[in-house]
C-alpha cells in the first residue's frame, strides 16, 4: 500500500458513526419492533452492512499483508456487489410509481455505485487505480448518511443540504488529487469520480 494511504482504513471507520447516526432516527430507533419499516429495507440495509464491513477490512488486510485474504474477499464482493444493487430496486420502483423525485437519490447512487465498482474490477491488477476507485465508492457513502444527518439531525434544506455535501466531496477529491500530484502518482480516477459528483450536483439542481 503506497505509504500516504496507509491509514486508508481509519478514515473508512468513520463510515460506521456516520451511518449510524443519519439512519437512527427513521430506521435504529425502532429497533426491536420496526412497526413503521418494511422486509426490503431491512433487506437493503443488511446488505449495505456487509458492503460496508468489506469495504472498511480491505484496506487493513492489505496494510497487514494478508494478500490472500484481501483477494478472498474481493471475490466475495462479485456476489454481494450485485446484491447491493438489486436491492436498491424496491424503493426505486416504489419511488418511480409515486412520482416523488426523491427517486433520484437511490437512482444517482446506484449508478455511481455501478461505474466505480466495474473500473474497481478492471483495475484489480492495477492497485493505485483499484484503490482509488474503491475510494470513491466510499464516497458515494457519504450521500445517504451525510445527507440524512443535514435534514434529520441539523434540520437542513434540502437543498442547501444537498450542495453542502458535494462541496465537501470536492473538498475531499481535490485534496487527493493534490496529494497525488505531491507525491507524483496517478491521480486520474480522482478526475473521473469528480466529474460524475459534478454531474450529481448539476442534476440534483435541475430536479429540485
Amino acid at each position: 500500500m503506497e505509504k500516504a494511504y496507509k491509514n486508508l482504513g481509519y478514515f473508512f471507520l468513520l463510515l460506521v458513526p456516520l451511518a449510524f447516526l443519519g439512519f437512527y432516527k427513521r430506521y435504529l430507533s425502532q429497533f426491536p419492533e420496526f412497526q413503521e419499516t418494511t422486509t426490503y429495507i431491512h433487506i437493503h440495509a443488511a446488505i449495505a452492512s456487509i458492503w460496508l464491513f468489506m469495504l472498511i477490512i480491505q484496506p487493513f488486510l492489505i496494510r497487514n499483508r494478508k494478500y490472500k485474504q484481501h483477494r478472498i474477499v474481493g471475490r466475495i464482493s462479485y456476489f454481494v456487489f450485485p446484491l447491493l444493487i438489486l436491492s436498491f430496486i424496491p424503493g426505486i420502483m416504489r419511488m418511480a410509481s409515486s412520482g416523488s423525485p426523491n427517486l433520484f437519490f437511490p437512482l444517482s447512487d446506484a449508478i455511481m455505485l455501478i461505474i466505480l465498482y466495474s473500473l474497481a474490477i478492471y483495475h484489480r491488477k492495477n492497485v493505485a487505480k483499484h484503490m482509488r476507485y474503491m475510494i470513491g465508492i466510499a464516497l458515494v457513502f457519504l450521500d445517504p448518511t451525510l445527507g440524512r444527518i443535514g435534514v434529520l439531525l441539523l434540520n437542513l434544506p434540502d437543498n442547501v443540504n444537498q450542495n453542502a455535501l458535494c462541496v465537501l466531496i470536492y473538498l475531499i477529491l481535490i485534496s487527493l488529487i493534490l496529494l497525488d500530484r505531491k507525491n507524483e502518482k496517478d491521480y486520474q480516477p480522482y478526475l473521473l469520480i469528480l466529474s460524475l459528483w459534478i454531474i450529481h450536483q448539476i442534476t440534483f439542481n435541475l430536479i429540485f
